[in-house]
């Protein structure tokens, strides 16, 4: 067993640990990066920019098909393995190239899987690692559902690498990953289905808009299962399988070509044998302070998914991982300030968030005005035939300061990023209705909402 010592050990190779690996080697330490799976983290290869190039396809259909009537004599259609081809032209050459930089960086890359066997070693197959300090960005991996035959569903990774699409697919869980995934399949002919234990799907969205959504997907032909959770699965003698499943007390069961988990992530520290270390965690993560560092081992910072702080978004990530990494060379002296943070789902339409919704600005006891409307009439979704779009913003009644906002719309992706800034900036309510946009665009549309 060769035996190899570093000033920095980064575990996991996504957007954070890109991040920290780089600021330490330009600091000068000796700096060594490890992954258990190809270089590049799950945003890179396994989640939003490879889903977000399969969805563009998706998108694409789904308005050719608004639009048959209005200008257009047919709809798109989707090849499977031409997309497929398309897609891993951005993932292919990933590992290689994230590999390369870093040794570009002077950064010693490893494979393999790291667990810790004391304080200051961690064991990757043959190799055994010491380092004075480590940084842990090993992102999330699908939260086991403690179910029989669990093995059977495929997860998200999984149907990103599907060579062609079954005739049916069943989601399990209600979160974003079923629904941008069932909007994606149903737009290539397959029939989808989303079984969801809760009683409304996407639960930290606006539940009203959630529920223009929710009308938006089952009449794209998605059927939406709910208050039913799946209880096991099993093959069939045919090749299907059978989702045994529970609703309000009374068995049930659906059968399906092919089952995805999506019933949400966890930390992926289970490999990592935190124990040997010392370092505590909770399903939600490493258990950090204000510095990201470890409360039980301050030789560790942790970010990205790994750590017990922020949300699970990849500019979240690149950002925590940055100030890891500087509290970890100059000693604590940087908290991270997340601010507003915008979030998508990118189904059809796109519904997207930022800051308070409703329910969490009353449950804080704030006064606020809200304004909300079904805008399907408005320009901006009546010119691409869009069957359902809506707003919702909350405004503070005494600073006139924006708490929230929330679309729903074909471009509520691009547009939340400016509340987000006006969010940040403190700009009054009544200042953002005063500025000219670039008209007719989505973006115009912000000062009717306010």
């Amino acid at each position: 067993m060769s035996h190899h010592s570093f000033d920095v050990l980064v575990i996991g190779t996504g957007g954070g640990g890109s991040v920290a690996a780089r600021k330490c080697a330009a600091a000068g330490k000796r700096v060594a990066i490890v992954d258990t799976l190809p270089f590049g983290g799950t945003c890179a290869l396994r989640g939003c920019v490879p889903k977000k190039v399969l969805i563009g396809a998706a998108e694409a259909v789904a308005r050719s098909r608004q639009l048959l009537g209005h200008g257009l004599a047919q709809e798109a259609v989707i090849s499977w393995p031409e997309l497929m081809t398309f897609k891993r032209t951005f993932t292919e050459p990933v590992p290689a190239k994230k590999e390369a930089s870093f040794e570009q960086a002077g950064i010693r890359t490893f494979h393999g899987v790291a667990r810790f066997t004391g304080p200051h070693t961690v064991q990757v197959g043959e190799e055994l690692l010491d380092a004075a300090q480590f940084v842990i960005t090993t992102g999330a991996r699908p939260r086991p559902l403690g179910i029989p035959g669990e093995e059977l569903l495929l997860d998200s990774s999984d149907f990103m690498e599907l060579p062609e699409l079954p005739t049916d697919i069943t989601f399990v869980g209600g979160g974003y990953i079923a629904f941008e995934f069932a909007h994606l399949v149903t737009r290539c002919g397959v029939q989808a289905r989303i079984v969801h234990r809760g009683a409304r799907p996407l639960e930290n969205f606006d539940a009203d808009l959630v529920d223009h959504l929710l009308a938006a997907t089952r009449a794209a032909g998605i059927e939406v299962v709910l208050h039913t959770e799946v209880a096991g699965a099993e093959r069939l003698p045919d090749g299907r399988l059978r989702l045994r499943t529970t609703a309000q007390e009374q068995a049930g069961e659906f059968t399906a070509s092919m089952a995805i988990h999506a019933a949400g992530r966890e930390p992926a520290l289970a490999e990592l044998n935190l124990e040997a270390a010392g370092v505590a965690y909770t399903r939600h993560g490493v258990t950090v302070n204000d510095y990201l560092q470890s409360t039980t081992y301050p030789g560790v910072y942790a970010a990205d998914d790994a750590a017990a702080s922020g949300q699970p978004l990849t500019p979240v990530a690149g950002k925590a991982s940055h100030i890891a990494a500087a509290n970890l060379l100059e000693g604590n002296h940087k908290t991270v300030d997340y601010g507003v943070i915008p979030s998508a789902v990118f189904a059809h339409p796109v519904l997207a968030s930022v800051g308070l919704t409703e329910a969490e600005a009353t449950r804080q006891g704030l006064k606020f005005r809200v304004k909300t409307d079904v805008t399907t009439g408005w320009f901006t979704s009546k010119r691409l035939s869009a069957p359902v779009s809506a707003f919702k913003v909350l405004v503070a009644e005494d600073a006139d300061l924006i708490l929230g906002a929330h679309l729903l719309s074909p471009n509520a992706e691009g547009v939340i990023n400016l509340f987000m800034l006006a969010m940040h900036a403190k700009l009054p309510a009544s200042e953002v209705r005063q500025l000219i946009f670039a008209y007719p665009t989505a973006s115009s549309d912000i000062i009717y909402m306010l």
